[in-house]
């Protein structure tokens, strides 16, 4: 499998990008309650941790000074409560910021996971199903450390450090200064270190995403890959999707942890020279030794948060690339969507129109060329015709899945672009050729067609569609899990199921998309009788490849290069000799040819 299948597909930005920053401290607005919370927690938590270098200075300038044991003694109980109501409050702060992190991200991913749904065909045919995956989990996840310390660790970090340089400069200018003599070179480094660290993250991310890509169509794909006995091929890409995203992340990494050695590099500078001014002003009594150590203990306590600080804006760079990936795909506008004045599709009676209707799925490159036609309710037709000639296409531009270029699509003279989605393909049942059945039972994949539907509706279905026989032989019978992707049935009996599926949605236009395709010829006449049965009164069009299937249809059409070459009955097809003909006949004489081979 080439490894160029699962190349970065997302531009790097250049940048820390603000309106991201804002976006994401955006979502704090609804839990406004919990975080003034967390923030009076803070306060207690710094008031306490900044008056404990003057206890300090105070017992040793006056209690240890004067060999007052009893106020000494007083005074470290307390600092000793005082300490233990600050680790209280940090500890319940940190639990209320947790939770509501949490919640946060649950609203983004359901905000994302929502969005998606919504999103038009064109977006996932162009988009590995493992790199939508990892835009839901692994980047909504990375966010998390991000909305906790933002709060929890950034906030009172700045706080902090603004007190602390105020309380350094009243007690004397001189020994601040000189302890914040190294933070402007540390800044300049700092933030030239941090452009390279974002773009390294970036790019982890990215390899990432192409490396749950190639994962997941790897394994939903296992059975073709042990076919043609590619596993070692597919093992070799996955070791280079696997080197490059080591390597990655290890370049990220290296970048990332120059920080802390950067601040404890300055910070260890800034306190050598405090010491060594602060012992020349010891000797000429310009400042008391409890002063000093009250100074250095407060040097420590700006260092440590500009520490956090620097430690949070390494993380802020390291998730930021997955924040700016799930807004990409939040500001993706849906190709589908209702229009402003959109009214809810009334009852559909079946009549479908196409009016010169053009479509292409790139630009330039069209599809279906000046369409059109009528149907009246009722009638069955089918499409018919070489692969890519249009068929599909045509039956997805009336469930609207794809939106044309030019034209209308109308059901009851109603033109589908004034109608909401919802109810338009709420009365629209669609059998598509890749059938697909969900990881739950049998029970459950019929249901999906009508989620209110009693068990009676399910098994009556099942009947019609000749599937209820062998439902029934497996021993748990509509209670049978059928795996993933319905894995424990055959393809024949996976296309029953979803049948029966599509027909409990009591549908008034159906579109069954090569749905006998992998039907053997008994149960095909089977399934006939039933669609004979359940189809009467309702519009259908039935793409089929097996003309055989499709000889009572009220109307055959036959699509070639975009358009409609041929219309009829199959008699008047046959008549004409044309397209139809050709393909009828061929398609006879290689079953006959085959049958004499058997």
């Amino acid at each position: 499998m080439p490894i160029n299948n699962f190349r970065d597909d997302e531009k790097l930005e250049q940048s820390l990008n603000i309106t991201i920053i804002k976006r994401l401290l955006g979502y704090l607005k609804p839990f406004i309650g919990p975080v003034v919370k967390v923030l009076g927690l803070m306060l207690v938590t710094i008031a306490v941790e900044l008056i404990n270098p003057y206890f300090m200075k105070l017992g040793i300038d006056k209690f240890i000074k004067e060999g007052d044991r009893k106020n000494l003694l007083l005074l470290g109980g307390v600092m000793i409560l005082a300490n233990a109501l600050a680790m209280l409050c940090s500890r319940f702060r940190i639990v209320i910021m947790g939770s509501v992190s949490n919640k946060i991200l649950l609203t983004i991913r359901q905000q994302l996971y929502t969005h998606i749904q919504r999103l038009s065909f064109f977006f996932f045919d162009n988009r590995p199903t493992g790199k939508i995956l990892a835009r839901i989990i692994g980047d909504v996840n990375s966010l998390n450390d991000l909305f906790t310390n933002s709060v929890t660790s950034l906030i009172p970090e700045f706080v902090k450090i603004v007190a602390v340089v105020v309380i350094m400069m009243i007690m004397n200018y001189r020994l601040a200064l000189v302890a914040l003599a190294t933070l402007p070179i540390m800044i300049v480094v700092m933030f030239t270190l941090s452009t390279i660290s974002r773009r390294r993250w970036q790019l982890f991310r990215k390899k990432s995403s192409n490396l749950n890509a190639f994962t997941h169509e790897d394994f939903s794909g296992i059975r073709v890959v042990q076919s043609f006995a590619a596993e070692k091929d597919t093992s070799t890409t996955f070791a280079d999707l696997c080197n490059q995203w080591r390597n990655s992340f290890v370049r990220a990494v290296r970048i990332g942890d120059t920080f802390w050695p950067l601040v404890e590099l300055s910070w260890g500078a800034g306190t050598v020279l405090v010491f060594w001014l602060g012992a020349s002003m010891i000797e000429t009594n310009s400042i008391t030794p409890g002063l000093l150590v009250a100074f250095s203990s407060y040097v420590s306590m700006f260092w440590q948060p500009i520490m956090s600080v620097s430690n949070f804006y390494n993380q802020l760079v390291t998730n930021m690339s997955g924040a700016e990936r799930i807004f990409e795909i939040l500001d993706i506008e849906p190709d589908i969507k209702d229009r402003t004045n959109a009214v809810t599709m009334p009852k559909i009676n079946g009549d479908v129109s196409f009016r010169n209707v053009n479509f292409g799925y790139d630009e330039g490159q069209e599809v279906l060329k000046d369409v059109s036609f009528d149907v009246a309710a009722g009638q069955t037709i089918a499409l018919v015709g070489s692969t890519g000639a249009g068929k599909t296409t045509v039956v997805n531009l009336i469930g609207r899945f794809y939106e044309v270029t030019s034209g209308e699509v109308m059901i009851d003279g109603i033109n589908l672009n004034d109608v909401t989605l919802e109810s338009l393909r709420g009365q629209i049942g669609m059998m598509p050729q890749d059938t697909f059945l969900f990881a739950s039972t049998i029970k459950e994949n019929i249901r999906y067609g009508k989620l209110d539907a009693t068990d009676e509706e399910i098994v009556a279905a099942a009947k019609a569609v000749s599937a209820h026989d062998f439902i029934m032989k497996f021993e748990k019978g509509y209670d049978t899990d059928v795996n993933e992707r319905g894995t424990r049935l055959s393809a024949g009996q996976r296309q029953l199921i979803a049948f029966a599926r599509a027909l409990l949605a009591d549908p008034r236009i159906l579109i069954l998309d090569e749905a006998t395709a992998s039907i053997d010829t008994h149960t095909e006449r089977l399934v006939q009788q039933g669609i004979k049965k359940l189809l009467k009164g309702r519009t259908s069009f039935v793409i089929a490849h097996r003309l055989s299937t499709i000889r009572n249809a009220d109307r055959i059409m036959v699509i070639e290069d975009g358009g409609i070459v041929e219309s009829g009955t199959h008699e008047e097809l046959i008549s004409l000799r044309g397209q139809y003909y050709n393909l009828y006949t061929s398609q006879f004489k290689f079953l006959n040819d085959e049958a004499a081979v058997g």
